[in-house]
């Protein structure tokens, strides 16, 4: 009776290892955890996910709402690498943080602009009207140096102005600092607002209304980032080869429509 016990107890044991080696999932496909902000940033790499998976290379997508906490995820080892950022911005975070993070490659171009509920052109902007820009260092001197473009004011010849560095606001315009993201939901509010294409989109604003524009040759085209030290990873090289491979590029085309360029 002991012996038909223990084959019994054999065979459940049996029976229950083979069904969990089978169901384990395999540690030989490598992963990538990746951030980046809500909207356009994570279309993308929705779209590369997908494309990665015929590859043998599965990516989990971490979104992000705000520009500070893909950086610092990434300098902890929370992601892999994130997708978001330009050159300036991440320059200045590296400087202020002591981030031991790099680029690695190019990614997109999304033009900053110019956008207003009351306006349909940059004549329109009348004396002391209330202009709102971003307030993180970096994008509040990349919306400065876009009105300055326009030629609604001027500025000292800094790389990353600030609102002390005007030299001339003939109109006297009152500049705004806002946290990015909430510069859509603020344009009822603002004469009009510099805001960037991913807060854009994330507001179901039509980028084709902005009145002012970067144009292509802005240097603030975004970022593929890692940790220092991770540049060899299999697994990263394979994501960049994808991330810029001609199919990525003509999903860019069809799904935006010349709103975001491709930086590669």
């Amino acid at each position: 009776m002991k012996k038909n016990y223990i084959f019994i107890l054999i065979a459940v044991v049996a029976v229950f290892s083979a069904v969990y080696f089978k169901s384990k999932p395999s540690s030989s496909i490598p992963s990538l955890k990746v951030g980046v902000t809500s909207g356009p940033h994570a279309m993308i790499i929705e779209h590369v996910r997908e494309k990665a998976k015929e590859n043998g290379l599965s990516i989990n997508i971490v979104e992000f709402d705000d520009f500070i906490l893909p950086n610092a995820a990434l300098e902890q080892g929370d992601i892999q690498i994130n997708c978001y950022q330009h050159k300036p911005f991440l320059d200045e975070q590296i400087a202020s943080r002591k981030y031991k993070i790099q680029s690695i490659a190019k990614s997109v171009l999304m033009p900053m602009g110019v956008y207003s509920n009351k306006i349909k052109s940059l004549d329109q902007i009348h004396d002391k009207a209330k202009i709102g820009i971003p307030n993180d260092p970096t994008n509040s001197g990349r919306a400065l140096l876009l009105l300055a473009k326009s030629g609604l004011i001027e500025l000292k010849n800094k790389e990353h102005p600030t609102l002390l560095d005007i030299t001339k606001n003939t109109k006297e315009l009152k500049i705004i600092e806002l946290d990015a993201p909430l510069l859509p939901r603020s344009l009822d509010d603002l004469d009009a607002a510099v805001i960037n294409t991913d807060w854009v989109f994330l507001a179901k604003i039509d980028v084709k209304s902005a009145i002012y524009k970067e144009t292509a040759d802005s240097p603030y085209t975004n970022l593929i980032v890692i940790k220092q030290g991770d540049e060899n990873l299999p697994e990263i090289k394979k994501f960049v080869e994808l991330y810029q491979s001609e199919d990525t590029k003509k999903f860019i085309e069809s799904m935006f429509k010349g709103a975001i360029l491709t930086g590669w």
